[in-house]
């Protein structure tokens, strides 16, 4: 009944199944789907990070090659980007281990904001990111920045 449930109405399936957790009862659990489900929880934290850095590196980009179009919403979108990055770091302190491919594959996502939002031409764009994983996570980087907000 469990299997029948997840396919035709996922959410009543995850109500019975976390009840069962609970309570501890193994018969009627769906051990297959609950370990696809708790392995989606993972990869939705991963994809997550990922898409603030996405966001984070464009505007830090944009912030470095467009010093005279500096903005107070590309300080606050820096600012913002980088404490849901701290805090998703926070709660799965393990995603550190991944920060270098997560930061590579979103960098090729900021350079398309880049391009899309700029007259910056992809050509004249830096192909591998510029910042190092500290750089990129600190709140005071970079310093005009941090001046700009105080």
């Amino acid at each position: 009944m469990a299997m029948g449930l997840y396919e035709s109405d996922f959410y009543r399936w995850t109500l019975e199944q976390s009840e069962k957790l609970r309570a501890c009862e193994v018969d009627g659990l769906d051990s297959k789907n609950l370990a696809k489900e708790i392995e989606s929880l993972g990869r939705q934290e991963s994809r997550e990070l990922r898409a603030h850095f996405n966001v984070l590196l464009g505007h830090l980009l944009k912030w470095h090659l467009l010093p005279k179009e500096h903005s107070k919403i590309w300080q606050v979108t820096i600012d913002s980007e980088r404490r849901e990055v701290h805090w998703i770091l926070r709660d799965s302190p393990s995603l550190k281990n991944k920060l270098r491919e997560i930061i590579k594959d979103s960098y090729e996502a900021a350079l398309y904001i880049v391009v899309l939002e700029t007259p910056l031409d992809a050509k004249s764009l830096p192909q591998e990111c510029p910042y190092t994983i500290e750089q990129i996570l600190d709140l005071n980087f970079p310093e005009d920045i941090a001046k700009e907000l105080d």
